[in-house]
This record gives structure tokens, sequence and C-alpha cells, in this order.
């Protein structure tokens, strides 16, 4: 794993990648008392010819520095993030799975390490990566719940960054809804309550013909690396891509549902159930959803030309 610190001044001393292991914190440390902390996750991809690949990884760099700015750390720059990925990849090579196969998930993570009792910002901060082998992602589908309870996030809050405050307390509806058999929640606006957001770790989108609508990233969805791409794809493609507010009602009319992020990478939604309601949607060969995943993942294990300089090789 690769680690880097970064000194009282603010500024990041050179890193080293290190044998993976378990890393020391005082008890008073920021991140473990106040939660001064953020995570990003990318993915380093086998090629055909065993050549690795990594996918926007200056995308996540930005919104990393977008989250510390926010929760007010320090920042690896977009060069020092880059190479610090590149080298944790590189170091695991052994580990990343065969061309179609699995991919190597990476997890940069800035904490605030730094002993402080207190509220106030950390005095020392912890920028590392670390790596695991995972497999494809199942094509069954998902089958969605939407939560009318908890709110995922609020306006003028964090549900825009990355922070590891966002997602803990989303296990309680999330795994109420997987106890009823969903696969996940779909959030609602915290204000209205009438407006899709997203689900517990993934960004969504409805179909409706020719017209694909998503939720805005106005600060209380996560502007996903995924979501991003797919609806580039989308327009690259001829469809008419929306981002806006997008109503809990459109829901009952779509034509399909699909999720995006860097785990489920573009999941279709079989089923959503809204209150006493439960709409089935267009899955499988045929759909835009499937049309769009092939065109990603071509892009992603370099099958598929690459002409906007998404990916990056690294060596």
């Amino acid at each position: 794993m690769y680690v880097m610190k970064c000194s009282r001044d603010g500024s990041f001393e050179e890193g080293e990648v290190n044998p993976y292991g378990n890393i020391q914190l005082s008890p008073s440390a920021g991140v473990l008392n106040y939660g001064q902390g953020l995570f990003e996750g990318l993915k380093s991809y086998r090629k055909e010819d065993g050549g690795l690949l990594l996918f926007r990884p200056e995308l996540n760099a930005k919104r990393m520095m977008m989250g510390a700015e926010r929760m007010c750390m320090p920042c690896p720059s977009l060069h020092q993030f880059v190479e610090a990925v590149k080298q944790t990849a590189l170091a695991n090579k052994r580990w990343v799975p065969p061309h179609g196969k699995g991919t190597l998930y990476m997890r940069p993570m800035l904490l605030g390490s730094g002993a402080v009792l207190g509220l106030a910002p950390a005095p020392e901060y912890t920028f590392l990566v670390y790596a695991s082998p995972v497999s494809l992602q199942g094509s069954g589908g998902l089958n969605l719940y939407v939560e009318e309870e908890y709110d995922r996030s609020a306006r003028l809050g964090t549900g825009g960054i990355k922070s590891i405050c966002n997602y803990a307390p989303a296990l309680k509806a999330m795994g109420r809804a997987k106890g009823r058999g969903f696969s996940d929640v779909l959030y609602l606006d915290s204000v209205e309550k009438k407006n899709i957001e997203e689900a517990s770790a993934c960004n969504v989108f409805i179909v409706k013909g020719n017209v694909i609508s998503t939720p805005a990233a106005r600060g209380t969805i996560l502007p996903g690396v995924t979501r991003k791409s797919i609806i580039e794809i989308a327009r690259d493609h001829g469809y008419q891509v929306e981002e806006g507010v997008v109503p809990v009602d459109q829901l009952l009319d779509a034509d399909e549902v699909f999720c995006t992020g860097t785990a489920v990478v573009v999941a279709p939604v079989n089923t959503i159930t809204y209150r006493d309601q439960r709409v089935q949607y267009k899955t499988g060969v045929g759909s835009v959803t499937s049309e769009l995943y092939s065109t990603l993942v071509g892009l992603q294990r370099g099958v598929v030309e690459d002409k906007k300089g998404w990916t990056v090789e690294i060596s």
C-alpha cells in the first residue's frame, strides 16, 4: 500500500509503497473522534495484452480535492494522487485479475491522523492507497425500495463529497431493505420528500424513450465518475440526457432504470417498490442500459478505442 504523510505546514512529503498492514493512530486522532476523513474508489483493469489501465483517475483526484476543502484538510495534488495510484497498482500487479474476469479495486484515503482533543482540524494528515482484487458484479439486476423514513443527505451538507461520514448512516435503511428482500434503497430529497436523489452508494438514471434523466449534482448527491462518463457516452450515442429535478412519480412511467458507480459499473434495475406500487423495467439484450454498459466497459478494458483520452496506461 502507498503511504504519504502531511506535515504541520500543509505540505505532503514524498510517499512510499509499504507492505499492506495495520496503521497506528492515536485514540484522539481527528478521523476517529470527529470523522475528518475522505475516501475514493477506482479500479485498475487488465488489457488483453496483459497491460494495466486506469480510468479517469484525475477525476477522483479532483473530487478528493473538493472534499478536502469542505472538510478543512490539506490534500495531495492531482499529480501526487495519480502517481500514488499508479505505484499502488504496479506494486499489486500480480493481484489484478485476468482480462474480463475482474479488476483491482483501489481505495485512496485521506485521514486526519493527528491527535486533537476538541473539535478542530487535525494537526497532521495521512494519505494512503490500498487495493484488493474483486470479481465482476453479478448481472441479475437490482430491486430497489424507495426510502421515505431516512434521508441520505441534506442541502448545504456533505452529500456531494465522499466523506467517510456519509456511509455508516445508510446502513440502517439498507439493512432493513435487504431484510425485506431488496437490493438497496433509493433516497428522496430531504426537504420535499418527492424527488429522487441516489441509492446508498450509486447514482441513478431513468430512461423514457430517447430521454435519459438523472438528478443534478447540486450538493446533495455524489458527482460520480461513472455517472459523468455515462452522461457523455449517452450523448455520444444520440440520447438526450437531462440533469435536474427528477420527481419520484417519473419512476412509475419509466422504460428503464439503472444505477452507476465504481462498484456496480452500470447496473440494470429490475424493479422499484414505492409505497404500495411495484414497477418492473426492461433489462437485458436490446436495452439502453446494456448498450451503455458495453461501451463503458469496452473503454475501461481497452477493447474500445479511447478517443477521449480517458484511460491511463500504467508501465
